[in-house]
């Protein structure tokens, strides 16, 4: 199958914002990169350390899901009608972001485990997790609104991408490799105290550095059945998500099954051994941002950027089946983190050109609620994994109460770590496939917004 390339693309900067701007802009993608992963450990946590039952842990995360796909574009939506002294989307990131870390720190500190009280510690965790879930669905919304509204041309747009995401790398491994470490060095309740202390720096550092447009709120909101009836008739904006939901069951179930994985499938015991699988993953990532931008984006557009990155992380994750030394699991994390740096590098760049298609069509710019609509379908991806997870789980014995796990437990984590990544990354490239917005479609959209900003 032969992947179409997209005429090069200018790499000059426009004028709209510094240097400075970018990058304080980016330095907070930090402060939400590392709840996102550090929630990962939640199953670790409650799972393993906690000793909660794995199949009603699962259904509970499940069950969280579907909440998370509700609260997504609600907020996105009342953050396209909010109307304040401080713009639309500042004030949710000046006064969410303490209660979101305070509610993440106290999810590590559960006053009992799951021996002591079962009941109570699903209960624990459910309350705060909603509490957890709606404040920091409000930051994030109101941080990755501002990108498209800051940054205009797709040249800026990639600047600030690379910059963004060579932040989210170090995040990727402060909040998915440090924290099996750190339980281990100081216990899970200060780990998780640490963490909120540092998101909190990083997001109150960069928020002086926001703007928004007066321009963009002259219109009237649109009615909220006129405004879902727009977003869910863009093809632009369906296949685009659709791709992104299997961008985190990759990574989700990277991030679930790696301590499991090192645990009872290559039987090393441990923290640190997970730490540097995921940063050898991550570093990877990081270290190809800008070659991915240079030598693929710029030549061949968001789409192809994309499809080849779901290609090479799809492929990678198949060693993870059968191999059992620690220096081919090193491999196999490298060549995974490859195909994800094209994935987080295009990720948010490729939403902002559907955003931008949408100003064509309604007239407004409806940052909020394509993000909360893209979280809306993409958090479906939390449920598959704690789905698969608990039915490996199930399928294959694995009781975190017994002293010595049946031999079947270490090929089940073994599947879980291949085939719910190879299956999301060959639905991705079928999804990407029928993205409209590329080569002529997206010169004529470029070229429409242009003359009707006046730029």
């Amino acid at each position: 199958m032969t992947v179409p390339a997209t005429p090069a693309v200018p790499v000059e900067l426009d004028a709209g914002t510094t240097s400075a701007t970018r990058w304080r802009y980016a330095a907070m993608n930090l402060g939400l990169v590392i709840p996102a992963q550090v929630s990962s450990f939640f199953f670790l946590y409650y799972v393993d350390h906690l000793k909660a039952d794995p199949v009603k842990f699962a259904a509970l995360m499940t069950a969280f899901a579907l909440y998370n796909a509700i609260d997504n574009p609600v907020i996105g939506y009342l953050s396209d009608r909010t109307r304040t002294r401080w713009g639309r989307r500042i004030p949710y990131l000046l006064f969410a972001t303490l209660p979101t870390l305070l509610f993440l720190a106290l999810l590590f500190n559960a006053p009992f485990d799951a021996v002591q009280n079962p009941a109570g510690v699903l209960l624990y965790f459910g309350m705060l997790w909603v509490l957890w879930e709606t404040t920091f669905t409000m930051v994030g919304t109101g941080y990755l609104a501002l990108l498209p509204e800051m940054f205009r041309s797709f040249a800026e747009r990639t600047d600030v991408s690379v910059r963004m995401n060579a932040v989210q790398v170090v995040g990727l491994l402060i909040g998915l490799a440090l924290p099996p470490l750190l339980a281990a060095e100081i216990g899970w309740g200060p780990m998780g105290i640490l963490f909120a202390v540092i998101c909190a720096a990083a997001i109150y550092g960069g928020v002086g550095a926001l703007s928004e447009r007066a321009a963009s709120v002259r219109a009237a909101p649109l009615p909220l059945l006129d405004a879902l009836r727009s977003t869910f008739t863009n093809r632009s904006f369906l296949t685009v998500v659709a791709a992104q939901t299997m961008r985190f069951v990759a990574t989700g179930t990277l991030a679930t099954g790696m301590g499991f994985f090192v645990k009872y499938s290559l039987g090393v015991e441990g923290g640190l051994l997970t730490t540097l699988l995921l940063a050898t993953a991550f570093v990877t990532a990081g270290a190809l941002l800008w070659p991915w931008r240079r030598f693929v984006a710029q030549k061949y557009g968001a789409r192809t950027t994309l499809l080849l990155a779901f290609a090479v992380s799809g492929l990678a994750v198949l060693p993870l089946a059968f191999i059992g030394s620690v220096p081919a699991a090193f491999l196999t994390t490298a060549l995974f983190g490859v195909g994800l740096a094209g994935m987080i590098l295009m990720g948010d760049v490729v939403l902002a050109d559907v955003i931008d298609e949408d100003e064509l069509r309604t007239g407004q710019r409806r940052e909020g609620s394509y993000y909360g609509l893209s979280g809306l379908i993409t958090t479906l991806s939390t449920g598959v994994v704690a789905a698969v997870f608990g039915w490996v789980a199930l399928r294959y014995g694995y009781d975190p109460k017994l002293d010595v796990q049946p031999g079947t437990v270490a090929q089940g984590f073994r599947l879980f770590m291949t085939v719910p990544p190879l299956i999301g990354s060959a639905l991705a490239v079928v999804f990407l496939w029928f993205y409209p917005l590329h080569g002529a479609r997206l010169r004529e959209v470029r070229q429409q917004l242009a003359a009707r900003r006046g730029d």
